[in-house]
């Protein structure tokens, strides 16, 4: 597979994701929304980093498992019951990001949401990978 990242000199300059991702392979992924559940389908995580590193982990568990790597995300959406309290966190959700998933970064948006389906949860992440 091949990726390109675009990102216009017309556009603000993105921090965190790609304005644009063109892909090329043979395999797309699409990836259920992953929350901060573990293997007993528990939330776990009381703040809005240990959720969404466990969440951003399950998405990548599901990627590997589907014979993806970080790399090969083209879109991620990430769904917040607090965007306000996300974007005052984006320094430390951005540190974890990259810990986790390198700086190939995805086209990427963030939305606000009423709840998720487990009450507890703070934030979700689903989104589609090529592979080659």
């Amino acid at each position: 597979m091949s990726t390109e990242r675009v990102n216009p000199a017309e556009l603000s300059p993105p921090t965190g994701f790609s304005h644009a991702v063109v892909a090329t392979g043979t395999r797309v992924v699409f990836l259920a929304g992953q929350t901060a559940l573990d293997g007993d389908g528990k939330v776990v995580g009381e703040t809005l980093e240990e959720q969404f590193e466990r969440a951003l982990g399950n998405l990548l568990t599901a990627l590997e498992a589907a014979g993806g790597t970080p790399s090969d995300l083209v879109r991620v959406t990430v769904y917040a019951t607090d965007v306000a309290d996300y974007r005052f966190r984006a320094p430390q959700l951005g540190r974890i990001w990259r810990r986790l998933a390198g700086r190939d970064y995805p086209a990427m948006a963030v939305i606000g949401v009423v709840r998720l389906w487990d009450e507890q949860a703070l934030v979700e992440l689903d989104g589609f990978a090529v592979l080659p």
